[in-house]
């Protein structure tokens, strides 16, 4: 019985794609903002036009993103694909810098598995942002790195000058 629900729901998935009314998928979970005491953390699926209108987002970080970050990189871009492609020495990199960002990426790696399988899981981890702009973009495709949240220092935040 499962698998005719499984059958069912892809039939109607393919149908949407030939009749052209397939919506956009949206991925929410990489779409929050927290904080603690110390750091504010940030879903890498936001936009910079989503940031600026979020009232929870921190005034001073908004105007980082308005004063310097949206001054070569267009409102619509998401933080993980401005991170992604960003290069050493760009404008953006060098503010990131000074805010002392890191990063959490997921990244795709071999591991063993149960009955001696090899299978494919994503290991989390958190790295700078000098240690992520190192990464090759060929090997950043090659490795199915996933830039999933942006950790900000409210110290650094604090002590920015705009």
């Amino acid at each position: 019985m499962p698998f005719q629900l499984l059958k069912d729901t892809w039939k109607s998935v393919r149908e949407k794609k030939k009749s052209g009314k397939s919506s956009a998928v949206v991925y929410e979970d990489f779409k929050y903002m927290l904080q603690d005491v110390s750091r504010i953390y940030i879903g890498a699926k936001y936009t910079y036009r989503e940031l600026m209108h979020n009232p929870e987002m921190a005034f001073k970080f908004k105007s980082v993103i308005e004063h310097y970050l949206l001054k070569e990189t267009d409102p619509d871009t998401s933080l993980e694909s401005d991170f992604y492609y960003m290069e050493p020495g760009s404008f953006s990199y060098r503010t990131y810098e000074q805010l002392k960002i890191k990063l959490k990426i997921s990244v795709l790696v071999e591991r063993l598995g149960r009955q001696g399988k090899s299978e494919r899981v994503y290991w989390e981890k958190t790295v700078t942002l000098e240690e992520f702009a190192a990464i090759p973009l060929p090997r950043k495709k090659r490795d199915g790195i996933v830039v999933q949240e942006l950790i900000l220092s409210k110290l650094a935040l604090v002590s920015f000058v705009i």
